[in-house]
């Protein structure tokens, strides 16, 4: 495992960079307009001065056309179907390829990885056939007619849930029988550079436990803990579980090419310690079956050096098993995976366990800009926690006075200015701030120090970010707002976002825009 003594050296290098920062004006150093902000623990959320964030679609929503009106108090399983899901995170952003209309638009992509039944249900008491359908992914049209919106009842929205007809592709479609019902516990996802979404199944033998009862091909292990891939733009498209691409509990995927064109993706192994992989086609990346043939490997940190070991072919099955057996580094819950668009590099969030319980993010840079490459260096891009307590982190004087510190980092998303997004969940846990969404710069002389620009209501996390082509809306959610331990349906620790009497908190995907106009950050 990665040693705290390990992160906490590297630090100090960073740290050294950044204690000349306060002699330099704010906007010398940091490449966004946002300043410190405090995120304190309250019913309703915060956000940066001179932003606003705007509430899109809540819990209970409809997605498809014809769904019904939310009713919290008399869950049904149809209608949970087509509504929103009771969690979320944004998970991709897909651009739409251009309409003779000239109107800008995309598919954004959001997953519902979790079904509290304390939170979800009145009483809360279970209902696993609901349940299965408030959980999965949604697919959400939007465009741009003056401003960015979210188009209710769009053509290519679509929801994915445990009733979605998957096929099955690889080394365990003859355990299938080649088909399966249902995506699980979708946990996070990306848009791949040759037109496809990757959807990646997270902690599905806990769903498959609750679901024994709803329907017994739930019981088949090997139908779910996949990859799937589909057309965004089609609604009628199959997902297609690319089991090539290994079973395991996925924080995340992110996709990308080596530099001979071939299909590299890769995934985090969400459990606490849990390990890196690598995905690589043996031929080029292409929308058909790329994915059903080439390597796994898994990564293994050596110093500031990460070596990818390639695992045998029937490692698929069992990944977890053959990277422990080869040796790969195991990390302190791996979660989140942003790419850099302009360049070969991958931030992963780590959101910490027993070594470093607030957890850390590390930069990876693939040795000649290829992700094909058999090695790449490894960089800590900051050690979460209070910096205050964590000396080498930044240096007394490194951060901004005033800024709030990181913990459990969870999403991360990398912009065209090469400005990672990160998002925190603590799972509820409410501590000495909220939860909240933060920018780190990649490059320069504020490189490593996060500021936030928004902070989430009482016990809801931030769930994942993305900005539209011209970075004019960030898009994330408020995830299980009030969802704290000991919470209800009955009695939640904030009703957000409508503070109505008896109306239950609702998880709630949100713009977030700047009050002037322009980009986000600046």
């Amino acid at each position: 495992m990665t040693s705290r003594r390990q992160l906490l050296a590297t630090t100090a290098v960073l740290g050294a960079a950044v204690l000349a920062a306060p002699r330099l004006a704010l906007a010398q150093i940091f490449r966004s307009d946002l300043l410190p902000l405090a995120l304190p623990v309250k019913q309703d959320d915060t956000t940066a001065q001179g932003y606003r964030r705007d509430p899109l679609v809540r819990w209970g929503d409809r997605v498809a056309f014809d769904a019904p009106a939310w009713n919290p108090r008399q869950p049904n399983a149809e209608a949970a179907g087509l509504q929103f899901g009771w969690d979320a995170k944004v998970i991709g952003l897909a651009v739409s390829p251009p309409a003779a209309d000239g109107v800008p638009r995309a598919v954004l992509v959001v997953a519902h990885p979790t079904v509290d039944a304390a939170l979800a249900f009145p009483g809360g008491r279970d209902q696993p056939a609901v349940a299965a359908m408030m959980q999965g992914a949604s697919l959400l049209n939007i465009e741009k007619r003056g401003r960015w919106v979210v188009v209710d009842g769009g053509y290519q929205n679509r929801r994915l849930h445990a009733q979605t007809l998957c096929r099955v592709s690889g080394p365990a479609s003859a355990a299938t029988g080649g088909t399966v019902q249902g995506l699980l516990g979708v946990q996070g996802g990306t848009e791949t550079p040759w037109g496809t979404l990757l959807l990646a199944e997270g902690d599905t033998a806990a769903w498959a436990r609750r679901l024994a009862g709803v329907d017994p091909r739930f019981g088949n292990p090997m139908g779910y803990g996949w990859v799937a891939e589909l057309n965004p733009f089609d609604p009628q498209s199959v997902p297609v579980k690319r089991t090539a691409l290994g079973r395991m509990e996925h924080g995340d995927v992110a996709a990308t090419l080596a530099r001979d064109g071939r299909a590299v993706v890769y995934a985090t192994d969400r459990r606490a310690s849990g390990y890196l992989f690598r995905f690589v086609s043996a031929g080029p990346a292409t929308v058909g079956d790329a994915l059903d043939d080439g390597v796994l490997f898994v990564a293994r940190m050596e110093g500031a050096v990460l070596r990818w070991l390639p695992l045998p072919a029937e490692a698929a099955l069992e990944p977890v098993a053959a990277a422990r057996a080869a040796g790969g580094s195991m990390l302190e819950t791996p979660a989140g995976l942003g790419l850099d668009p302009r360049k070969a590099r991958l931030v992963l969030t780590c959101r910490g366990s027993g070594g470093r319980p607030a957890g850390y993010v590390l930069e990876i840079s693939p040795t000649g800009e290829d992700d094909g490459a058999e090695t790449a260096s490894v960089a800590l891009l900051f050690a979460a926690g209070d910096p205050r307590t964590v000396a080498a982190q930044y240096g007394r004087s490194g951060l901004p006075a005033g800024s709030a510190f990181v913990e459990a980092p969870e999403s991360v998303a990398v912009d065209s200015r090469g400005r990672a997004w990160i998002g925190t969940d603590r799972a509820g846990v409410v501590g000495g701030q909220a939860d909240g969404l933060f920018v780190v710069d990649l490059d320069g002389p504020g490189r490593g120090v996060p500021l936030p620009i928004y902070g989430a209501p009482r016990a809801a996390a931030v769930g994942g970010a993305a900005l539209t082509p011209d970075a004019e809306v960030l898009f994330t959610v408020a995830r299980h707002p009030g969802a704290e331990p000991g919470s209800s349906f009955e009695r939640p620790a904030t009703r957000w976002p409508a503070f109505e009497a008896g109306v239950p908190p609702r998880s709630t995907l949100i713009g977030i825009e700047r009050v002037a106009g322009g980009a986000v950050g600046g």
